[in-house]
């Protein structure tokens, strides 16, 4: 465990820029909450940088770790992405992330997820989490969904993106070959309360300003909507219609 240099404090501070971080294959994960809950996975850390309080708290003995560094408050905030940086800053291998999830997988999950151009980190970090809480291990993304390394997805997932698999490809190629009953999401659905739900099936989520794509909406074989009870507001955030929708599929 060594002292930061300006050097490597240049080097690290790159990481910012998220075209580094898919070259070197890494993630960037920040805050104690999240550093404790990937440490404990024993999962390898690429780098890991704290304040010398963090350690005293923690204990520098990370066997898995590649390698550490104490850190102050102003060089933190050089690296951070964070408004106020929490402690201890972490580099992940992307790779870690995909083989702990292996642990998790089910052979044949009674719900997988799609979702179609969520552009919002913070959405697409909650839902890997509301996945993960009804055990859902599956998501598959279009190409033009937010990336599940984007640093404000990882902190909004809390460590659920070790649990559950996302994966990214042409959605229209892999629901025509799902062979499972897909059902999306709409405004103009179904009432959500008159269907009865398949016990195995996809459950499309679209974009938050525009919903399910044309393109996505022609393969659809069910279109359901969360009735809109209050009659007050156009339309729910699409963390929260997941969670409402899934809990109706699994529960």
């Amino acid at each position: 465990m060594q002292l930061l240099s300006n050097s490597k404090l240049k080097e690290l501070a790159s990481f910012r820029q998220q075209k580094v971080c898919e070259d070197r294959g890494v993630f960037v994960a920040e805050g104690s909450k999240l550093a404790s809950e990937i440490l404990s996975m024993q999962v390898p850390i690429h780098t890991l940088c704290a304040t010398s309080g963090w350690y005293e708290e923690n204990g520098s003995d990370h066997p898995m770790v590649s390698s550490q560094w104490i850190v102050d408050e102003n060089q933190l905030e050089r690296i951070s992405l964070q408004r106020q940086p929490n402690k201890v800053w972490m580099l992940v291998e992307r790779s870690a992330a995909q083989m702990q999830v292996s642990k998790y997988a089910l052979r044949e999950p009674a719900l997988t997820l799609v979702l179609d151009r969520i552009q919002d980190p913070g959405n697409l970090g909650t839902i890997i989490r509301i996945a993960d809480w009804f055990g859902i291990r599956r998501i598959v993304c279009s190409a033009d969904t937010v990336s599940c390394f984007n640093p404000k997805v990882v902190q909004a997932t809390m460590g659920s993106l070790f649990r559950v698999s996302v994966s990214y490809c042409s959605l229209a190629k892999w629901l025509l070959g799902c062979g499972l009953p897909v059902y999306g999401a709409l405004l103009d659905g179904t009432d959500l309360r008159q269907v009865d739900l398949a016990k195995r099936a996809v459950l499309v989520i679209g974009n938050e300003s525009q919903g399910v794509s044309p393109e996505i909406c022609s393969l659809l074989t069910h279109r359901i909507a969360i009735p809109n009870v209050g009659n007050t507001c156009e339309s729910l955030n699409a963390a929260s219609a997941t969670a409402i929708l899934v809990s109706k599929f699994l529960m």
